[in-house]
């Protein structure tokens, strides 16, 4: 077995020490998609929703039935239904047959904001979970879909029922006095019996209308399976940006000049330039129509589509900028790392531009390009367990390593030296400059509203090392046990000696009844452990189909004081018989926000293009409020960036 020794490089200290910022993140207050800061942890989810559900329906979130409404009210107006491209969860690439959609909540909303029911629903459990509590959620199949259902308590709910709660086709049906909200057993029953109809008017509905999407989307027939804990949750999404990085994100698709699609996901290929991901029925992009509607959603072509995070790097070699960035350097060679909440996507080669996969066939471009430097960069998606064959830097046209690249949240560049001397002088002063491409979702992204805009920014000083989520990243942790065995124990450091203050973890299980999971944590080399999660239990309610999955999803996270060394994540289980498929961690480790942040929207009125821009000194964890200007009336958001020099 490959030993952690290996993995963990030397770390570089920079002679420009503290420089980027952490985790930098702002809001507007648009009435709508205010943008990250908004939703980015579920503290803020939970607060937005429910001021979001107030405003719009005039009641609080104090109830069970309210909270969830309020939850489902936000997934149907942030969330579209559509295809979302494969993962490499388990080394067998993009396309081969396994479970390669992502179940992870802040990833599906983040880097994708569409999948289809049964990844949408997966993914929601880990919100529900942690709204209501462990075992209020369960994502269902019936014949041609898969439901989801929250288990509700108080009122008319009792000690707790479970009730019907489908954001992918939009729907909830309330029984026939308004008294509470049915389950997807009774909902089955009653179409056959004909005691509940298949369209219900909003006013009938406490303002929902079912249907929501399609008049003609409730098929509700058998329940075949049950899936508790489908879903799960890690690290919260973050950005660290280094001296010399920007990142700009456009709300649409086609970036600069309106025609180059970078995705990842289906494309559907449409007629009017609507390439890639989309949908034509889905309340995203016109909420204030969902409450009260007197018919479904309606089709417009491009209604769902999906929007592009672009990183520009360029490492300052010459005053020791670029250290910020480095995990491993010698005379010969310096690597650097990349993080993102995103997913690296790409641009099919032309012969595969009409093909609903032709992102999964190699020759894609746009995703990661080189300009500029010299001698050679490889890629590493395994945390440097394999190098990609060196591409020679300094042509006119750049290196592309897209195929390299894409569908992965992170990757490692080892520039090298072309000949004898230093690799950094070899770099400095030759324009070295990298370009990622990620997807991301356009109703995560700050909007502007008409009028003055209050520009809420701050920066927690965080940034995020990972082992995973994907099979490489993941196995060259692996310390002990291993993946399909019945304990497994991980090792990952934040780089350059920062401490780490947080520990995020995950595993993928095969749950037998009875079976009790713990999560330990330790930061000695394994010589002491202490408690991430104990006695964790499966959580089920009845009444049940007679088919529950036997797979799940364990997660838990736990602070750190500082931790400046390996840290150990130990999967474990004790009575009953648990297999730890797969696992992931995380640590949000800490950096000095010491550089400026420039903020820079860029926006229409009508068909003239104009830009905001404000400068932060100094930001920190306390939101700062200072900006505002007038975007003029009905604005056009095209991209806001996020700068540091």
């Amino acid at each position: 077995m490959r030993t952690i020794a290996i993995l963990l490089v030397v770390l570089v200290a920079a002679t420009r020490a503290g420089a980027g910022v952490g985790d930098v993140q702002i809001m507007t207050d648009h009435p709508w998609y205010g943008g990250e800061l908004s939703c980015s942890t579920f503290e803020r989810l939970f607060a937005t929703q429910a001021a979001l559900y107030k405003r719009v329906t005039g009641r609080g979130v104090d109830s069970d039935e309210d909270k969830a409404i309020a939850a489902w009210f936000w997934r149907n107006v942030n969330h579209f239904h559509c295809t979302a491209a494969g993962g490499d969860f388990w080394g067998t690439g993009f396309a081969k047959p396994g479970h390669l959609y992502t179940h992870e909540f802040w990833r599906g909303q983040f880097a994708f904001g569409f999948s289809l029911c049964y990844a949408t629903h997966a993914q929601w459990c880990a919100e529900i979970n942690r709204l209501l509590g462990p075992g209020r959620s369960r994502k269902a199949d019936i014949e041609g879909h898969s439901p989801f259902e929250v288990y509700l308590t108080g009122g008319a709910y009792g000690d707790g029922r479970w009730a019907l709660l489908d954001h992918d086709i939009s729907t909830i049906m309330f029984d026939g006095k308004g008294k509470r909200l049915l389950s997807m057993t009774e909902v089955i029953k009653g179409l056959k019996d004909g005691s509940v109809p298949r369209n219900i008017p909003a006013e009938k509905n406490h303002g929902w209308i079912a249907p929501g999407l399609h008049r003609n989307d409730i098929g509700y027939n058998v329940f075949l399976k049950a899936f508790y804990n489908d879903g799960y949750a890690t690290v919260p999404p973050m950005v660290h940006l280094r001296a010399g990085e920007s990142v700009r994100k456009y709300l649409k698709p086609g970036l600069d000049d309106g025609k180059t699609f970078v995705y990842w996901g289906i494309n559907y290929n449409r007629p009017g330039n609507i390439i890639g991901p989309t949908r034509g029925r889905t309340w995203v992009n016109m909420p204030e129509k969902m409450h009260k509607a007197k018919r479904d959603c309606g089709w417009r072509a491009g209604q769902g589509r999906f929007a592009n995070a672009v990183y520009t790097y360029r490492p300052d070699f010459a005053s020791g900028g670029y250290a910020e960035g480095v995990i491993d350097r010698a005379d010969d060679h310096v690597t650097f790392e990349f993080y993102t909440p995103y997913i690296v996507a790409a641009t099919p080669p032309p012969a595969a531009a009409a093909k609903e996969w032709g992102i999964y066939e190699p020759g894609c471009t746009g995703g990661l390009a080189i300009t500029g430097g010299a001698g050679t960069v490889s890629v590493s998606t395994d945390q440097g367990a394999t190098w990609s064959k060196p591409a020679e830097l300094g042509g006119a046209k750049g290196v592309d390593l897209t195929d390299l690249a894409k569908g992965q949240q992170q990757y490692w560049l080892k520039f090298a030296a072309a000949g004898e001397g230093a690799v950094v002088k070899q770099l400095a002063g030759k324009g070295l400059t990298i370009r990622t491409v990620c997807q991301a979702a356009p109703t995560m992204m700050p909007h502007l509203k008409g009028g003055r805009n209050t520009i809420t920014c701050q920066a927690s000083g965080l940034a995020q090392v990972s082992a995973g989520p994907y099979w490489g990243a993941a196995k060259a942790h692996v310390v002990a046990g291993g993946f399909g065995q019945k304990s497994v124990t991980m090792e990952l450091a934040a780089p350059r000696k920062s401490p780490a203050v947080r520990l995020y973890a995950a595993a993928k299980l095969k749950y037998s009844t009875g079976a009790r999971c713990a999560i330990d944590v330790s930061t000695d080399r394994g010589k002491t452990w202490k408690p991430v999660v104990r006695d964790w239990q499966l959580i089920r309610h009845k009444p049940e189909p007679a088919n529950v999955s036997d797979e799940c999803y364990l997660d838990g996270e736990a602070p750190l004081a500082g931790a400046t060394g390996p840290v150990r994540v130990r999967f474990g289980s004790s009575g009953g018989e648990v297999k730890f498929l797969r696992a992931e961690a995380h640590l949000a480790y800490r950096v000095a926000n010491a550089s400026p942040v420039t903020i820079t929207f860029n926006y229409k009125t009508g068909e003239k293009a104009r830009t905001a821009s404000h400068t932060y000194r100094g930001l920190s964890e306390k939101p700062d409020t200072s900006w505002s200007f007038d975007a003029g009336a009905a604005p056009e958001t095209v991209w806001v960036e996020y700068s540091v020099k």
